[in-house]
């Protein structure tokens, strides 16, 4: 587990210094964007939660992918989504809400969920075994990612952090 910058749910931590005026870039969503998906008990979570997330990648700019750059990116948030949703249906009772929030720097995924649970990388990782693969994937990807218990202690937010297009 990452434990670099344990910010909690909804905080993105500081916002870099305004030295350069952003880009203009369609890619770049408006600052502060937050989308939100329940899950609690809904069939089909992870395909809701990829079409949620593949939504909001295209009213942000970044789907249609304008390069392989920018279609890289939003493969990897659906990838990641989907990682986490998982994760949240196979070790943790399901998962209660998906947040998708953005700035333009990063993109915040988190997945809250009632497990007591904490998810890790498999270790040692060995790629031709299935399963067990989603941490080390999130791991890989992601500019950072953690876990956040609830305050009341029942449950967690697991969150991850990916680099928005440039």
């Amino acid at each position: 587990m990452s434990t670099t910058r344990p910010y909690p749910p909804g905080d993105l931590g500081p916002e870099p210094g305004n030295a350069g005026a952003p880009s203009a870039s369609p890619a770049v969503a408006p600052a502060g964007q937050i989308r939100r998906l329940r899950l609690s008990g809904v069939q089909g979570a992870v395909a809701r939660a990829r079409d949620f997330a593949r939504q909001a990648l295209h009213d942000w700019g970044w789907l249609p992918a304008g390069g392989a750059d920018q279609r890289a990116a939003a493969e990897d948030v659906l990838l990641v989504v989907s990682e986490l949703v998982t994760n949240a249906c196979l070790h943790a009772e399901g998962p209660e809400e998906l947040r998708l929030r953005v700035n333009a720097k990063v993109l915040r995924l988190e997945v809250t969920d009632l497990g007591a649970g904490s998810p890790a990388p498999r270790t040692p990782h060995r790629a031709g075994r299935p399963g067990g693969h989603g941490m080390f994937i999130v791991q890989r990807l992601c500019l950072d990612w953690g876990v956040v218990r609830n305050p009341d202690g029942t449950g967690k937010t697991v969150w991850a952090e990916l680099a928005a297009p440039s």
